[in-house]
């Protein structure tokens, strides 16, 4: 929980960061266009694209996982969170299966399942 909290915060505080022009397009992993930065490549070169998320469509890299959608009971189950996307209206230590998060993209609401219970839900704006 501390973890998550902590990336939470994270988060948070890269959401309130300017956005510094249009988002970027084209080039390859390889070969930045001009004015790219290292991360944009960086990013491709792990597999990501550079998308604007959140209330404040901050550029970020969202990286898809491999096991999108694989059904779950705990996080140690999912390369990213094992959760219910939205509002399930569980409540929190209910039983319940996700399934594994689709990308890094933390922006909206969902409920996180840890040993097999839901977690309360979190919308991250």
């Amino acid at each position: 929980m501390r973890c998550l909290m902590i990336a939470v915060a994270a988060l948070l505080a890269s959401a309130c960061s300017p956005m510094t022009g249009p988002p970027i397009t084209g080039g390859s992993a390889g070969s930045p266009l001009p004015g790219q930065s290292v991360e944009v490549t960086a990013c491709a070169a792990r597999g990501g694209e550079i998308r604007r998320v959140g209330r404040m469509q901050s550029e970020q890299c969202v990286i898809k996982y491999g096991d999108a959608l694989k059904p779950c009971a705990d996080n140690g189950q999912c390369l990213g969170d094992c959760r219910v996307e939205g509002d399930i209206g569980t409540p929190a230590d209910a039983s319940v299966s996700g399934r594994c998060q689709v990308d890094s993209d933390r922006f909206g609401c969902h409920t996180t399942i840890a040993a097999g219970k839901a977690e309360p839900t979190l919308c991250i704006d």
